[in-house]
């Protein structure tokens, strides 16, 4: 059984390996004049897109086949200030250049729209801005030319006090999503409010992949074991590599927060329950440390018996 890690967004051992450059709302409304004003957001965006293409280069030189992009690679992309910029077109050639590279390398490449992203919100306003949202990554996909695919990772939302009517929420709004934009979405349990057991359901009804978050179902378990769970997460991704996240607990008392690096025994018993079922997995590191978080990882997991590393980035069980 192969283990492919990867990590999010920024590379520590890149010299200013950080893609999420960007500006406050409150600076950019300093500049009054709107050609100062985009100049501004065009040299951070520049910058992004650069520093993204040396840490897929840095990606690649180091076997490290998983990568997910920054949310703000494009600085304050859906905010009314940046309204009639066309940062695709204006940046054309350097977004195909970055899916050309990611196709020759066969990265495995994906994004996390952020936390207000809601699409079961009984809400109009916070719907319509997380529909924006999901456009904005999906836009970002489509101008490296990257095929409709499992990309976007979400959460099912907020509870608003009825657990069931705010499951068929999100189901009603995911079957009005553009096909190409339903298809991107990957659907992972979180650490409050919907567990494994109900984004699996979820996951069988709209035929979206689940992500099992290790960390997440720590916090918010579910009677339904693991080991009966998670066949039935990997037949979500109909014959594709599932994707896991895992991350430590930053202490005992701030239990939910991700630490620095990741301890191997929070990832060696879902992988005692995976092995009996012998799939392959891509598994992405959500720790503070980032890429070094990683190495440290992989190198732990590799100094237990029946593991062995058959790449920097790859393990096989």
């Amino acid at each position: 059984m192969l283990l492919r890690f990867g990590y999010v967004a920024i590379a520590l051992d890149v010299p200013q390996g950080s893609p999420n450059k960007t500006v406050t709302v409150k600076v950019l409304e300093k500049i009054t004049d709107p050609v100062g004003r985009l100049h501004r957001l065009r040299r951070i965006l520049r910058e992004n897109l650069e520093t993204t293409l040396r840490v897929l280069r840095y990606n690649a030189k180091n076997q490290i086949h998983l990568y997910r992009f920054t949310s703000k690679t494009v600085p304050l992309a859906t905010h009314p200030l940046t309204a009639g910029w066309d940062y695709i077109e204006e940046y054309r050639p350097q977004w195909e250049e970055l899916g050309d590279y990611i196709r020759q390398t066969g990265l495995r490449v994906s994004a996390h729209p952020d936390h207000f992203t809601l699409l079961n919100s009984p809400q109009p306003e916070v719907l319509t801005a997380s529909l924006q949202d999901l456009e904005y990554h999906a836009r970002l996909f489509d101008a490296m030319r990257l095929p409709p695919g499992p990309q976007l990772v979400l959460h099912i939302g907020g509870l608003y006090k009825d657990k069931a009517a705010a499951m068929d929420r999100f189901i009603q709004q995911y079957t009005r999503l553009p096909a190409t934009l339903g298809q991107r979405l990957m659907l992972e349990n979180d650490d409050k409010s919907y567990h494994a057991a109900d984004v699996l359901a979820l996951c069988r009804k709209t035929g979206c992949p689940m992500i099992l978050d290790v960390h997440h179902h720590a916090c918010l378990p579910c009677d339904t074991p693991l080991a009966k769970l998670w066949p039935d997460i990997v037949a979500t991704w109909q014959g594709n590599r599932p994707k896991i996240h895992i991350s430590s607990p930053k202490s005992a008392k701030d239990f939910r927060s991700h630490a620095d690096f990741v301890n191997a025994a929070d990832l060696t018993e879902f992988l005692a329950v995976a092995k009996d079922c012998g799939q392959d997995i891509d598994i992405m590191v959500e720790a503070k440390q980032k890429d070094l978080a990683l190495f440290r990882l992989v190198e732990d997991l590799a100094r237990l018996p029946g593991i062995t590393r058959v790449e920097p980035a790859a393990l096989e069980l």
